[in-house]
């Protein structure tokens, strides 16, 4: 009977012993030891999508010598229907797993900048952020809803993270921030490209104006990068440490990227928010030229008043019938309610031909016109009334400086019997 104890005891022993080497690897370490867990944050490049920077989650497999990068940030131009869901706000993403070395090699040859921030995980979570990547990366769970500010190639890196972690870094960064907005970040990140930095504030409402947490400023992998160096988790004593163990730089950013870094504008922010008063002043003193052209008796001068005016009512309704289809035929939800569409009315495009006849000396406006007319003006004065109201956050005084003195210019014109 002692025997079969004896045995019995034996064989559970054994049980366990093969079960405890299953667990282990050929070191004697919790399976996921080997893999090493970095986040991945590359600089601005110089063509305008690449001006938001980008980032990855790098995996190196210590045992096998393996080393792939994880990105969200795949869209295919060939897709069908891709610049009309562009325009719709319908964009679908994608993750991506390539070799590491030909990630970086690809960024090191485009001139761009690489930080790697090594992440201090356990050995169960760098497996389960492993085996959650393979599994985001089956076809039918690899694509996504992108959205500029909430759902892109940062939000996910840093949701996936987060996941892995328990939701540390969530803890960490929601509670705090310094007041920025997504409108300050973009117009910062765009700076170096005036041309296509106004046309988005333009085009921005209000959703672009709230206060963002740290949490949310990680829709920007350099911001991501920045607010993760200063997270701390719970080590195996109990006590904080830090989730980032160690930064390399791998790369450094060219000549002409590291000169479109310190431009005048990206250097002197905020633009344009900042710039309401002396944009004011410019704008002033043009639509006084428009106001003594339309009061010269000369029929050049009529006439130069009647191009200007009209190239300003062009211009602006067109603009206005831009931002009225991002709001009303769109899922760019960031475009949204934008007071912006009282100065760019598209109703002044239906005062074009009145514009027109004011080149002639005995031109006087009928009821229809004065009626429109007025209309358009009360409208753009409504867009300076409301900024007194305490829900009305949008941050578009630099645009009511610009586009409500040629209004006040061109109201008195054709309100004038």
């Amino acid at each position: 009977m002692q025997r079969r104890i004896a045995l019995l005891f034996a064989l559970l022993w054994l049980l366990f012993a093969v079960t405890a080497a299953a667990q282990t690897d050929t070191a004697g370490n919790e399976p996921g030891s080997e893999l090493q867990i970095s986040l991945l944050t590359f600089g601005p490049g110089e063509i305008y999508w690449e001006r938001f920077g980008h980032n990855a989650i790098a995996i190196r497999d210590r045992r096998s010598n393996e080393a792939v990068s994880y990105n969200y940030g795949i869209f295919d131009f060939e897709e069908e229907s891709f610049f009309l869901n562009f325009l719709r706000g319908y964009m679908r993403y994608t993750i991506d797993a390539t070799s590491l070395e030909r990630d970086l090699a690809w960024y090191r040859e485009e001139g761009r900048a690489v930080l790697e921030q090594e992440l201090q995980l356990t050995p169960a979570q760098r497996l389960a952020l492993r085996d959650f990547l393979e599994w985001n990366l089956r076809p039918e769970n690899a694509k996504y809803d992108y959205e500029y500010f909430t759902s892109n190639c940062s939000t996910k890196v840093r949701d996936a993270l987060d996941r892995a972690l328990g939701g540390a870094i969530r803890r960490s960064l929601e509670t705090r921030s310094r007041g920025y907005t997504y409108r300050l970040q973009a117009d910062s990140l765009l700076a170096p490209i005036p041309a296509l930095m106004l046309p988005m504030d333009l085009g921005l409402g209000p959703y672009a104006d709230k206060r963002l947490s740290f949490w949310d400023e990680s829709f920007i992998p350099a911001e991501f990068a920045q607010h993760l160096a200063q997270v701390q988790i719970d080590g195996a004593d109990g006590k904080p440490q830090p989730l980032v163990v160690a930064t390399r730089v791998l790369s450094t950013a060219n000549a002409n990227l590291a000169a479109d870094e310190n431009t005048w504008l990206r250097r002197h922010g905020p633009y344009p928010i900042g710039y309401a008063a002396p944009v004011a002043v410019v704008s002033l003193a043009l639509s006084l030229l428009l106001f003594i052209a339309a009061r010269s008796p000369r029929p050049r001068a009529a006439l130069a008043f009647a191009l200007a005016a009209i190239c300003f009512a062009l211009a602006a309704g067109l603009s206005g019938l831009v931002l009225a289809a991002l709001w009303l035929l769109t899922e760019h939800v960031s475009a949204w309610r934008n007071a912006n569409l009282l100065l760019l009315d598209p109703l002044l495009l239906l005062l074009l031909p009145a514009l027109w006849r004011t080149r002639r000396p005995n031109w006087h406006s009928g009821r229809a016109t004065r009626l429109l007319a007025g209309l358009v003006l009360a409208l753009a004065l409504l867009a300076l009334a409301i900024k007194v109201l305490p829900w009305f956050i949008q941050n578009n005084a630099v645009w009511i400086a610009l586009l409500l003195p040629p209004h006040l210019v061109l109201g008195w014109r054709l309100l004038k019997r």
